[in-house]
């Protein structure tokens, strides 16, 4: 008896942990924003905005640092003032999270008014966003990107696929409702396999004309309809650099606001060294080539500034340390460096 007792009070008290943890209260506050309208537009009068024009981001410069305000309501009632045209503008917001004191947090697009004006009042620039997330705080980057992504996903969905009638948001932004054929619109996301091969002793990168010069990184591909990770991570390398994958395994996932809102689903993948010839697809790439381990630990120190040559080439670079292509490298690296120790 004293041992049922024992478990029906561990089971009691892992309850009562789970239900007072801060993220459970946090997750559980955030649903009901997004159920309740009334208690969403309470939580507009108290909460603070992340600003954005035309899907840009507002960052403040102090020192050499970047930073990203949360401006309460009243303050970004004391900006809006300027501009007669904005009213209702916080059925424009959209909720993007909260703080550990509830807190709300939400991002509006100012982009119908005068930036300028805006960036003079509160001294301030609006950033491209791949700027933005490479200057900011990490622990801002998800942020920006979540929010610009849901901000771009109303801005393009404003009319039902179905009967071309205007579609309705709700004000958290959550969805998005046809009132004339009853269809709810949800926001959602591309997944995208990023995948870093290697032969065993060496990775393979690639670049495409659009990259930065001299910026390599992993391969990566839109999953096809009705493929699992796995198809899409075979299908893509053997598209784009003609190898045969034999093994691959799962490493991280990372939501990436470009082109417009996906889900980078990392992997590594493992092809045979005697099959390791690269026969590359040349209109989706510019160069792909293997790289050895001590031209990735020099890869890894250069910034996109001192790659260039005296001649105008460039040394290879890959992504900062926000990107999850950058962590499929540093995992290699790792694993590499484990295995020659």
């Amino acid at each position: 008896m004293a041992a049922v007792y024992q478990a029906l009070h561990r089971r009691v008290s892992s309850l009562v942990c789970r239900l007072h943890s801060t993220y459970v209260r946090k997750m559980r506050y955030l649903n009901q924003l997004k159920e309740d309208d009334s208690l969403c537009r309470q939580a507009q009068t108290s909460g603070t905005f992340y600003l954005f024009h035309n899907l840009s981001p507002f960052l403040q410069k102090v020192g050499k640092k970047y930073l990203v305000p949360q401006l309460s309501a009243a303050e970004m009632r004391r900006v809006l003032e300027k501009f007669p045209e904005a009213e209702q503008w916080m059925e424009k917001s959209v909720l993007i999270g909260c703080s550990d004191e509830h807190r709300p947090r939400f991002a509006l697009d100012l982009g119908a008014l005068d930036k300028s004006v805006i960036e003079s009042e509160l001294q301030g620039s609006f950033t491209d966003l791949r700027k933005a997330l490479f200057v900011v705080d990490r622990e801002d980057s998800p942020l920006l990107a979540s929010a610009q992504s849901l901000l771009r996903w109303h801005d393009s969905h404003q009319y039902c696929s179905r009967t071309g009638q205007p579609t309705h948001k709700n004000p958290a932004g959550s969805k998005r409702v046809c009132h004339a054929s009853g269809v709810t619109y949800y926001p959602q996301m591309s997944p995208v396999v990023i995948t870093l091969v290697s032969d065993g002793s060496r990775c393979l990168l690639a670049r495409q004309p659009s990259f930065p010069p001299g910026m390599f990184t992993a391969l990566s591909g839109f999953c096809d309809m009705g493929e699992n990770v796995e198809e899409a991570v075979r299908r893509e390398v053997a598209e784009e650099v003609g190898l045969e994958v034999e093994s691959l395994s799962y490493s991280a996932s990372q939501h990436w606001p470009f082109p417009s809102s996906s889900l980078m689903i990392a992997c590594h993948a493992l092809v045979a060294a005697q099959r390791a010839e690269i026969s590359m697809d040349t209109l989706e790439l510019e160069e792909a080539r293997w790289f050895g381990l001590e031209e990735i630990v020099e890869g890894l120190k250069r910034q996109p500034s001192s790659s260039k040559q005296g001649d105008g080439s460039f040394l290879p670079w890959f992504p900062p340390k926000q990107a999850i292509a950058h962590q499929l490298i540093q995992e290699w690296l790792q694993q590499q460096t484990a295995q020659t120790a």
